[in-house]
């Protein structure tokens, strides 16, 4: 079935789409996607080869995510999604885990934001003696594990809890990564949207003097531009 899958996946290849999809995702000597390679497939062509093939055994799964290309990395996190919906409360423990503990291949941020919130998020939710792996996602070396800690919240968010946003959104004050700040940024951002305006703009107050300007600008974007300028000087009065 894995070679079958290949076979399907590699029909939306599009070689000029992957040189512009290389450099947009960082791929040059010491950027953050250094050396991965693309086919060029659109996400939702990605999602119609996972969904045929959302009953692919789990070896043959995890083979896939260790793929050199990008897309079938995709999409094999895209049927790891799949099979968390349908999956038994010990089925779900055994991909959680598998996921996490395979996060070196779930290397760059569209993979890990368009899977780690319906896996991490919602099993940490729904498990909440598993809230300690927020603590060593969040403490981790490996900026993949950190931005799945930060995006993974936003299920809670969506739930209408604020609580591990703001919690880890603090412990990342002094990332100096652009994709953790942008992460953090955006949760904040949603949290103000989704929750409470003011619990967000509390939180810029507090730590204003220790947070970076990406976070700052990414959490305040919905905001209206005379009240982000007040924001990014510091007024919140």
């Amino acid at each position: 079935m894995l070679q079958e899958l290949k076979a399907d996946l590699a029909r939306f290849a599009n070689p000029e789409k992957a040189i512009p999809l290389a450099r947009f995702f960082k791929t040059g000597k010491g950027e953050y996607g250094e050396g991965d390679a693309f086919l060029g497939i659109t996400v939702p062509s990605c999602r119609i080869v996972a969904k045929k093939y959302r009953g692919l055994e789990r070896k043959e799964l995890l083979t896939l995510l260790k793929s050199e290309w990008h897309e079938e990395r995709l999409v094999a996190l895209l049927i790891f999604g799949f099979q968390f919906q349908k999956a038994d409360t010990n089925d779900q423990r055994e991909l959680y885990k598998t996921y996490l503990g395979h996060t070196a291949y779930i290397n760059s941020w569209d993979l890990v934001d368009l899977s780690c919130r319906d896996i991490v998020g919602r099993y940490i939710y729904e498990h909440p003696e598993a809230q300690n792996d927020f603590d060593k996602l969040v403490s981790s070396s490996l900026l993949w594990d950190r931005r799945i800690a930060m995006v993974s919240t936003f299920y809670f968010l969506m739930k209408g809890d604020p609580a591990p946003t703001l919690y880890i959104a603090e412990k990342l004050l002094s990332d100096k990564h652009d994709l953790i700040q942008k992460a953090s940024g955006w949760m904040l951002r949603e949290l103000g949207k989704r929750i409470d305006a003011t619990i967000l703009v509390d939180f810029l107050k507090d730590h204003y003097d220790n947070l970076p300007r990406t976070t700052l600008r990414y959490a305040i974007e919905h905001f209206s531009p005379e009240v982000r300028k007040k924001y990014l000087a510091g007024n919140f009065s």
